[in-house]
């Protein structure tokens, strides 16, 4: 299974075709785990992702009904048993960094960083961008991230931009 934030949030099939997620809520709990795919995320960091500065009474409670319903979503479409995993330590999304995007597309743009040849930096940095569909985490409770993904983005096309001239 593949997991696109660049972008709308999506889950998809291995031949490509999008898994139903559901509402906000659920998009904005599998973005935040995507962004530490492999590592545990702790529910506190969950829950402020999701409702800013004044989480809802309950929060916990209700985090813990979204990672069920998430977990139903994601097998219905799919997805093997234990992809989403609990721990007392949070919660993990159990899939390799690179079957999320933001992972790929890092680890491009660092490949084309390093790379002195002109024409294939220009490729690494043109299929890094390719991955993007629109604004990363659109709709979440947390816009440094959202920030700091939108710099990464710009600095991308600016060093694209450098190694086609």
């Amino acid at each position: 299974m593949q997991f696109a934030i660049l972008g709308p949030v999506e889950a998809r099939r291995p031949d490509g075709t999008p898994v139903a997620l559901g509402g906000p809520q659920l998009r904005g709990l599998l973005a935040l785990l995507a962004l530490d795919a492999g590592r545990v995320v702790g529910a506190d960091r969950l829950i402020d992702g999701l409702h800013g500065d004044h989480p809802p009474e309950g929060a916990a409670e209700a985090l813990q009904s979204q990672v069920s319903r998430l977990r139903k979503r994601l097998k219905d479409g799919g997805a093997p048993d234990g992809l989403v995993e609990f721990s007392p330590a949070g919660y993990r999304l159990a899939v390799d960094p690179q079957d999320v995007d933001l992972h790929r597309f890092e680890r491009l743009t660092a490949r084309a960083r390093e790379t002195a040849e002109p024409e294939a930096k220009l490729a690494l940095f043109t299929e890094a961008l390719a991955l993007w569909r629109g604004p990363a985490l659109d709709g979440l409770a947390d816009p440094p991230r959202a920030a700091r993904l939108a710099e990464l983005r710009l600095a991308a096309i600016e060093d694209r931009v450098d190694a086609g001239l």
